[in-house]
């Protein structure tokens, strides 16, 4: 069995000083037609309490371009200034479902650089990319083959803070699916990066930790130049490559090790975890920052589809910790520095491992009987069982292991 997926490689590519003025200059473009448009579309609510949608803006967009003032925007392609359009019409979109905010004006220097071209806008010939107003191909770099006979949608050119070039076709790649037996849980941590349900533990390489004191070197040489100066730029982009390695890193452990999990697996269960407020410990937000829980969660989420997978996320208020995997019994308060406890039971737990066996049940609770595994208020927080649930997970339909 086979499954047909949108798929983006991204590659590097080196352009020339003629490519890299145009690509610039696109970059500048595609951010000046974005916020003229957001720029519309407020005031056209705020003053009118009218919505104006792609097709408005669009037509606002031709009119810019006879205009003198903004004749430039005819030097590049209309297609990475259209996409731009459409890019804010889904910002609206998302913003109107409330599943994220108000669209904001990119900043000049501290926005994402990047242009996104369709396939009217480059001419893809024997494996080589030529992008619409350019007469030579990008110097591209294959770290890997594209799949057999794909053809690129789109390509979105872009430019990171270390001054590096990258560009990602998407094509449709086709997946297959096998089958596998594994079912495992997961327990994230800071010692170790994941512990399984299994018993194993994965390392947690710290890459921003490894890299620190280089980091800091290059924050207190960048805070010494002088604003606005070439020597400041200088610093500002050396700077950019230590944090571009730290995340290169991190990524390429995060893909291997995903990959690993969904292949060797057929259902994965996570635990829900809440780290926008977990990083608001000023004592550990550096660390979890560090470990990239929420970027797991996004690898395993997209991966397990592509691979035909199951993926199940537990609630975030299962006592996992505190509770034996093999009596069901709940302790009262369990500080971070307790690794191993013993349960009255006479069962002795490792912290982490217990925590990923009872995510583990509860996990196979859902695919068993459709259980959200929300346990209630005063056994997860308190550890006191109430006088109708003299046993907390049979009464949830976890099964005991």
């Amino acid at each position: 069995m086979a499954r047909t997926v949108k798929r983006a490689f991204k590659f590097r590519f080196y352009p020339s000083d003629v490519q890299a003025e145009q690509l610039s200059r696109t970059f500048g473009c595609v951010r000046l037609v974005y916020n003229m448009a957001l720029q519309a579309r407020t005031e056209a609510w705020t003053q009118r309490q009218e919505r104006i949608g792609y097709h408005a803006t669009s037509a606002l967009l031709t009119g810019w371009k006879k205009t003198a003032d903004l004749a430039f925007l005819n030097d590049v392609s209309c297609v990475p200034l259209q996409q731009a359009l459409r890019h804010l019409q889904t910002a609206y979109v998302n913003f109107w479902a409330k599943r994220a905010r108000h669209p904001h004006f990119k900043s000049r220097k501290r926005s994402r650089r990047s242009a996104e071209y369709t396939a009217s806008a480059f001419r893809w010939r024997d494996g080589r990319l030529t992008l619409a107003k350019m007469t030579e191909p990008l110097d591209i770099v294959w770290s890997r083959p594209l799949p057999q006979g794909c053809t690129p949608s789109t390509a979105t050119v872009s430019q990171d803070a270390a001054g590096r070039w990258f560009v990602s076709l998407l094509c449709d790649d086709v997946i297959a699916q096998t089958p596998a037996a594994g079912t495992v849980g997961i327990d994230a941590g800071l010692d170790s990066l994941l512990t399984l349900s299994t018993g194993e533990k994965i390392t947690n390489p710290r890459h921003e930790h490894a890299d620190r004191q280089r980091l800091a070197g290059a924050q207190r040489d960048l805070a010494r130049k002088q604003k606005g100066s070439a020597n400041q730029a200088k610093a500002r982009i050396n700077l950019a490559r230590i944090h571009a390695r730290i995340a290169d890193r991190r990524r390429d452990h995060l893909h291997k090790l995903t990959t690993r999990l969904v292949r060797e697996n057929q259902t994965i269960v996570i635990e829900d975890l809440a780290v926008s407020n977990m990083v608001r410990n000023h004592r550990l937000a550096r660390a979890i920052s560090d470990a990239a829980w929420r970027q797991f969660r996004t690898l395993l989420e997209y991966k397990t589809v592509w691979h035909g997978r199951d993926l199940i996320v537990v609630d975030r208020w299962l006592p996992s910790t505190r509770l034996c995997s093999a009596c069901g019994a709940i302790t009262q308060k369990m500080s971070l520095h307790v690794r191993e406890w013993t349960c009255p039971c006479g069962s002795r737990h490792d912290r982490d491992v217990n925590a990923a066996r009872n995510i583990l049940a509860a996990g196979l609770a859902v695919t068993a009987c459709g259980d959200d595994v929300r346990p209630q208020r005063g056994t997860s927080r308190t550890g006191q069982s109430s006088a109708k649930q003299e046993h907390p997970r049979a009464t949830k339909g976890i099964p005991i292991l």
